[in-house]
């Protein structure tokens, strides 16, 4: 434990307010784990829940996933682990990952990351694994959603409660957080993969944002951060509405095999709906039966099978074989390639 209380800072007043308000709808005794990887963010994050939790009688611990990825990463993830049992967070578990080659390194590391905190999070029966995520990052990921033409649920960004996942800090700025850790003598590591600029999120938090904050003016992270946000009231509506309507005109028809896994839709009934509305049928139909996680351009192609409609034959998305038989649109399980838009 740390023998010296360090002086409340506006930095460390800002961290632990903004955990303080994300986990209010916690009762007290349940399990609350940050994921550190003992960056400024979620050390600052991993000190402000070891404040905030014994006040609001909550249990809190820590989860370090170490990759593998990089030469010394042991001794970081261990560096990690003394400063969160220095800080009074118990239990600190270090989990040790192998990151399988399948859709990149970002992704790849990403998906063996979650799996841990999800798996660490169910053995000690925890109800809310908080990560470091900061109002810059959010402001990153709307410009990259907007570079890549995302729908409005890439460009509502990140949610601050998603399942177990809670994001305190995403209106807190990353500058903040570093201040925090400087304020409470803590020493943060600096992942290098932060300065690669092969990785497009490093080039736009280093290149990008500073020139059109140079250029247009102080605010636009901000201003990014709230287009997100009111992406993020717009699409809770439309999902909501989409919700009402998938038992009209969704049909799932699960086979005894992957492959004989069908679904079909109600052409007649979606036929004048807002496309907003349809796409979201149609992502949703694909998620639920196929697993399967549609893009806006495989979206488009399967949609203009009700809205352009003039007798074209079968198109093909990830995983699934989409064919319009008389008032219905049937998708069934495939392997097959995507159709081109």
């Amino acid at each position: 434990m740390m023998t010296e209380r360090p002086r409340l800072t506006p930095a460390m007043a800002d961290v632990r307010r903004a955990i303080r308000e994300n986990l209010s709808d916690l009762t007290p005794d349940a399990v609350v784990l940050v994921a550190l990887s003992g960056g400024p963010d979620s050390l600052a994050l991993a000190a402000g829940l070891a404040f905030e939790a014994p006040r609001a009688g909550l249990l809190a611990g820590a989860v370090i996933v170490d990759h593998g990825l990089q030469e010394g990463s042991e001794v970081v993830a261990e560096n990690a682990a003394a400063q969160a049992r220095e800080l009074g967070l118990d239990p600190v578990i270090i989990r040790r990952v192998k990151v399988v080659p399948a859709a990149g390194p970002e992704a790849d590391a990403r998906t063996a990351r979650y799996d841990a905190l999800e798996f660490v999070a169910m053995e000690l029966g925890a109800v809310g694994v908080l990560l470091g995520h900061t109002l810059d990052d959010q402001a990153e990921t709307v410009l990259l959603g907007l570079t890549r033409g995302s729908g409005a649920t890439s460009l509502a960004g990140m949610s601050d409660i998603n399942g177990i996942y809670r994001r305190p800090l995403l209106g807190i700025r990353r500058a903040q957080t570093v201040a925090a850790c400087e304020d409470q003598g803590l020493t943060p590591w600096n992942d290098p993969h932060n300065q690669d600029s092969s990785y497009t999120r490093v080039r736009i938090r280093h290149d990008v944002l500073p020139v059109l904050e140079k250029e247009l003016g102080p605010g636009v992270t901000e201003a990014l951060a709230r287009t997100a946000e009111q992406f993020k009231q717009d699409s809770a509506v439309l999902d909501a509405l989409t919700s009402e309507i998938m038992p009209t005109v969704f049909t799932p028809m699960l086979g005894e095999t992957a492959q004989s896994v069908q679904a079909t839709l109600d052409v007649t009934a979606l036929t004048g709906l807002p496309l907003a509305i349809l796409n979201r049928v149609i992502r949703r139909a694909a998620l639920e039966v196929f697993g399967s996680s549609l893009s806006s351009v495989h979206t488009n192609t399967v949609a203009r099978l009700i809205t352009e409609w003039h007798g074209q034959g079968e198109v093909h998305v990830p995983g699934i074989r989409v064919e319009r038989q008389g008032a219905q649109l049937v998708m069934t399980a495939s392997s097959s390639t995507p159709t081109e838009a």
